[in-house]
């Protein structure tokens, strides 16, 4: 009795009950992981055998949480965007002068990109199903709404002080923002296999995401205020 107290005794010491996991870190462990599953291999290759075991939690839990595999898939798409305009809403453009807000918002767009590969492939998945999951979400379109919303006040200021030129529709402004971003890492595999990866060391990305925001700069500045940019060094 004694010997087998003792082993229980060892295994107890060498195998200690894992403390009870806080939900919502489970809930974000999850989503975590699974934006990996997912970006790495499509909603249809994504296993969620594989997102339970990287969780050290279990199907039956994550089904709990999130309905069903496509479910998962939809928080995920969520909690991408939400990331991306969570960060442009603490950029606090209102406190800037026009030309620096638009500086600032081109520059974060680029490297949010850069930095969330996994984001821009999820946008890619989503594009192959036709956005029909991102149809169903609840949140998605209102996510998206405040971004038009800061580049339309951007833009008023701008105009109001006689900086910006007329005639420039914001949703068309950060279609052209987000397209010079997302090029940047949807083709960068493609692209650097036939051209070379000049382009993607540190300096190189550097020098495109500042290319990159004058070229919007150029595009909503009024003739005489685009020496202001070449004065910079831009």
């Amino acid at each position: 009795m004694k010997a087998n107290a003792a082993a229980s005794d060892g295994k107890e010491a060498r195998e200690p009950r894992q403390a009870k996991r806080d939900p919502e870190g489970v809930r974000r462990d999850i989503l975590s992981v699974a934006m990996e599953e997912f970006s790495q291999n499509g909603l249809s290759g994504a296993r969620i055998d594989e997102i339970a075991a990287r969780t050290r939690t279990s199907k039956r839990m994550i089904y709990y949480y999130f309905g069903d595999k496509e479910g998962l898939y939809q928080h995920v798409l969520d909690e991408a965007y939400g990331k991306v305009r969570g960060g442009e809403s603490g950029l606090e453009l209102d406190g800037l002068e026009p030309v620096a807000a638009l500086d600032k918002l081109c520059r974060f767009t680029f490297e949010h990109h850069r930095r969330n590969p996994d984001f821009i492939r999820m946008v890619m998945i989503e594009n192959i199903h036709h956005g029909r999951h991102m149809q169903l979400s609840e949140t998605i379109r209102g996510l998206n709404r405040p971004a038009i919303e800061a580049l339309e006040g951007v833009l008023r200021r701008g105009k109001e002080s006689g900086v910006f030129r007329d005639g420039v529709d914001p949703l068309e402004l950060h279609w052209q923002i987000s397209a010079l971003s997302f090029f940047n890492v949807s083709n960068a595999a493609t692209f650097a296999f036939i051209f070379g990866d000049g382009l993607f060391t540190p300096q190189g990305q550097e020098t495109l995401s500042r290319h990159a925001a004058d070229m919007v700069l150029r595009y909503v500045l009024k003739a005489e205020h685009i020496g202001a940019i070449e004065k910079d060094g831009r």
